[in-house]
């Protein structure tokens, strides 16, 4: 990759376990959570009596000169050099989304390959030490025990806290205070011990380290594998569910022992999935493009927690990251589903279904579509806008997300059962757009940061595809008529925002009130998407010529005319607009440059300054599997056959 990433994955399975580096070396600071927090990874190699460090900060020993760093979509490769050796550090995470059991594992590989670098064999030992304020939310919270759980061709160490208070907190800036941390190899030489630090106030903590010997002249391979258990994932309606990957009743050991027997032909997928998506993203776009959702496909996937509910059904619960912490958010759901559309739609399906079953209850008495459905990691309802309090709704956001969202899983699967479990809502969500989307009064569409606004032009588009939506189930479902009126329904909505939206110069307002304004009209991309043609044919040649032109900053598009700020996710479903892949790849080249130039060192923030590449807020975030429209686009899979 050529790009400097903001942050580098290292460890990314779900918002809690999540490790990265957020400097230019492995070796230059310590490791943190996504939050920021420290999350320490610490590894050395020892040669000839002499002790090397490849990761963490500068108190580990002599540091090693970090000669690369390269990022695909599933793994993160450092190498480093000095005197007597090269050592080459691999991160993998497999999360290959064909395989949900498999995605939701968590189970994190460190590979080291040591070799000479002056024509001699060197008996190397490689450490690594991974930090007990990984299962804390801050370090010296709780008392830790260590625990030594070997057996034969298996070392592994554990630590968690002596209180396991499950699921006990919810909330943003949070990491997992309950659960086990463990390290594990199945080395013949493996050797793993508790580090022992006692507080000046008194209170002791507990590290894990493994060491593997290896000689460079042989087999100069160690595999390490991090993982965690929480023990309980979410708390859904009150009902306290495991991560998908125990649903046939395995144990955290049973885990780990797999994922260390199948490392090399798992790398080799991840390796071989890792290339084919680049491949095919350089297609749709440029090489730019294509390292930009390598660099966003963990991270979108790991903002998610997997389970499957009481019935077995999949569940696929976001995390607002650094917004507020809602869970399974429907404005984060929306712009992140074209990753998941591509490579999985039942995850999509496992995004939606909380919010149907919050939207069936009592408590939820509105007739448009919640915003969230509680606070990470207790999914019990909407906790936005203090639940059903009226101030701070979406109503036409979320009624269009919600329909836009069910028949794109339709029509990607060819299969409307999904949609028809939840047809009452769906057709009442429909009615309210018909009845409010064409010219939405003052509310709050997913740019919530920006405050309320009055007669959206983006909004109504996102109603008008909504209503399109809605009638493209129909039509699946067998209701032609239904399907047609609702489809003229769209189209003369259509009709009416061509004039009301429309600046003298050809481009369209931010506000129907508000003329020569300007927003991105990121929403539209879903005419193209499904293949509709609703939109006469060149009607956002103008609008995507002053994307280019007019509305651009060194680092990318702005949202609207109210802010140099911008979206990640909303600039690359803009550019996909575009007639053509030059105009694209210049819009989104300049996104590329900001996460190449940004100060913000963390997971790709979606919320930037166009003017400085720094971060506005959001980091981490899901919405940027928004990234892969273009590819989406591009397969066609969404396209009504």
């Amino acid at each position: 990759m050529i790009m400097r990433a903001p942050a580098v994955p290292l460890i990314t399975v779900d918002p809690y376990f999540s490790v990265w580096s957020m400097a230019n070396e492995l070796n230059e600071a310590d490791t943190k959570h996504w939050t920021g927090q420290p999350h320490k990874l610490v590894g050395t190699a020892e040669v000839n009596g002499k002790e090397y460090c490849f990761m963490g900060g500068n108190d580990n020993g002599i540091k090693m000169k970090q000669t690369s760093v390269d990022i695909n979509a599933l793994s993160s490769k450092y190498r480093f050099t000095s005197d007597e050796i090269n050592l080459v550090v691999t991160f993998t995470t497999p999360l290959l989304m064909d395989d949900l059991k498999l995605m939701s594992r968590p189970v994190s590989y460190i590979h080291v390959q040591a070799e000479s670098n002056n024509g001699e064999a060197h008996d190397v030992t490689i450490k690594i030490n991974v930090d007990d304020e990984l299962c804390q939310n801050f370090k010296y919270e709780f008392p830790v025990d260590y625990k030594d759980i070997s057996g034969p061709g298996f070392t592994c160490g554990k630590i968690g806290s002596k209180f396991q208070n499950v699921l006990n907190k919810a909330g943003d800036d949070l990491r997992i205070n309950w659960g086990y941390l463990y390290l594990a190899s199945n080395h013949e030489k493996a050797s793993v011990i508790d580090v022992a630090n006692t507080h000046e106030y008194g209170t002791v903590s507990h590290n894990i380290e493994l060491s593997i010997p290896v000689n460079t002249g042989e087999n100069a391979n160690a595999l390490f594998a991090v993982a965690y258990d929480d023990i309980k994932a979410i708390e859904y309606f009150n009902e306290p569910l495991n991560a998908y990957w125990k649903k046939d009743g395995e144990t955290i050991e049973d885990a780990l022992k797999q994922a260390l027997s199948e490392y090399d032909s798992l790398f080799e997928k991840c390796e071989q999935f890792s290339s084919t998506l680049f491949a095919e993203a350089a297609e749709s776009g440029n090489e730019k493009y294509a390292e930009l959702v390598s660099l966003a496909y963990r991270q979108a996937i790991a903002g998610h927690k997997v389970c499957a509910d009481t019935d077995g059904n999949v569940l696929f619960i976001s995390k607002e990251n650094f917004s507020n912490g809602c869970a399974a958010t429907v404005d984060v759901t929306y712009p992140s589903i074209p990753q998941f559309l591509i490579y999985n739609p039942e995850l999509v399906k496992g995004m939606l279904r909380p919010i149907f079953k919050y939207a069936a209850t009592d408590i939820w008495y509105y007739d448009f579509a919640p915003h969230d459905a509680g606070t990470y990691p207790l999914v019990n309802g909407q906790v936005y806008s203090h639940g059903t309090c009226p101030t701070w709704q979406m109503p036409v956001e979320e009624c269009g997300n919600m329909l836009i969202c069910t028949a794109a899983v339709a029509v990607t699967e060819n299969d409307v059962s999904f949609a028809k479990e939840n047809w009452d809502h769906l057709e009442k969500w429909c009615n309210y757009l018909i009845n409010n989307g064409v010219d939405p009064d003052n509310q709050l569409c997913t740019d919530d940061f920006a405050g309320h606004l009055a007669h959206n032009c983006n909004l109504s588009i996102k109603a008008i595809m909504g209503i399109a939506s809605f009638a493209i189930l129909n039509r699946m479902a067998g209701d032609e008529k239904k399907s047609e009126e609702l489809m003229n329904v769209a189209k003369g909505m259509i009709d009416n925002w061509l004039v009301m939206a429309a600046n003298e110069d050809g481009t369209y307002r931010l506000a129907f009130d508000r003329p020569d304004s300007f927003s991105m009209k990121y929403n539209a991309v879903w005419d193209q998407l499904f293949g509709l043609e609703l939109f006469p044919k060149d009607t956002f040649k103008a609008e995507t010529k002053a994307y280019l032109e007019k509305h651009s900053g060194e680092f990318g598009l702005m949202l609207d005319n109210r802010d140099t700020y911008t979206k990640s996710d909303w600039i690359v479903w803009s550019a996909t607009l575009c007639d053509n892949k030059e105009d694209f790849n210049s819009i989104v080249d300049r996104l590329w440059h900001a996460y190449d130039k940004t100060e913000s060192r963390v997971p790709m923030s979606d919320w930037y300054s166009t003017r400085t590449a720094k971060m506005v807020g959001f980091q981490n975030r899901t919405v940027q599997g928004g990234l892969f429209i273009k590819m989406l686009m591009d397969k066609e899979i969404c396209k009504i056959k």
